[in-house]
């Protein structure tokens, strides 16, 4: 009996794969063993007595019911640990990750004219010196800001329009006296001629 191995070579070579991949029908060795060509070979994969294995599975099963687990903090303690904290998740990109939500939402608050330039920059700066824990604290803080804003404009406005009436009363006050003072001229201008002319 023939080793067939000149067949498999030939075989591996045509189906383009490693002669493990390649079975050749053991009850057809004969006509196998006279096949000594590529043309042969290729007729014999045609007629099925020589065929490329099937790739072998490889599970993804187990990996993914452990990948759920994980996501629940299963087997992520201490003991399953290698490197420190800051190898397995970088402070550098926690910071990047909240100073781009900050400034986004910055970013829109301004195209949205929900704060104006001046405050835009005081919160950027403040941002950067590590003031605001997330996006949250900020918004509250705006809020704030402009609670505060629009109370002091409201007293100022009250102030000015205080300031305003108190102009006119005096303004008043002052136009009074006038026109008394008018008045006792001509009383007393009348008197002195009503002498006169007694």
């Amino acid at each position: 009996m023939s080793t067939l191995r000149l067949q498999k070579r030939l075989a591996s070579s045509v189906l383009k794969c490693g002669k493990n991949k390649v079975w050749l029908d053991p009850n057809e060795t004969n006509e196998i063993a006279n096949a000594n060509s590529r043309q042969n070979i290729r007729k014999l994969i045609k007629d099925g007595l020589i065929i490329r294995k099937p790739v072998a599975v490889h599970s993804r099963a187990r990996v993914r019911k452990n990948a759920i687990a994980r996501r629940k903090g299963r087997h992520t303690g201490t003991g399953k640990r290698k490197g420190t904290a800051n190898a397995r998740m970088p402070e550098k990109v926690l910071w990047m990750r909240r100073i781009r939500v900050l400034r986004r939402l910055l970013k829109k608050y301004r195209e949205s004219k929900k704060i104006d330039r001046h405050l835009y920059h005081q919160l950027y700066r403040k941002a950067k010196g590590n003031e605001f824990k997330n996006k949250r604290v900020l918004m509250e803080y705006i809020h704030k800001k402009k609670a505060e804003k629009s109370r002091s404009k409201q007293l100022s406005d009250q102030a000015e329009a205080r300031r305003i009436k108190v102009r006119e009363a005096k303004k008043r006050r002052e136009l009074r006296h006038v026109q008394k003072r008018e008045e006792l001229m001509k009383t007393y201008a009348k008197e002195e001629e009503a002498a006169k002319a007694k």
